[in-house]
């Protein structure tokens, strides 16, 4: 299941607010999350993490 790299919730696969961003499609739990992260994207993605992005 995805997680919003917002808001670190967890996100089904058939989320209504989507974005691509270098060849990787990210889902969200909200509009909000979605803008936020389209606002500047390494915000997001930038963060070391132990965590992965889940496929």
């Amino acid at each position: 299941m995805p997680i919003d790299v917002v808001c670190w919730m967890h996100v089904d696969r058939t989320a209504e607010h989507t974005a691509e961003y270098m060849d990787q499609m990210y889902y969200f739990c909200s509009l909000k999350c979605k803008k936020e992260f389209e606002k500047n994207p390494g915000n997001y993605l930038g963060v070391k993490s132990n965590m992965k992005m889940p496929e």
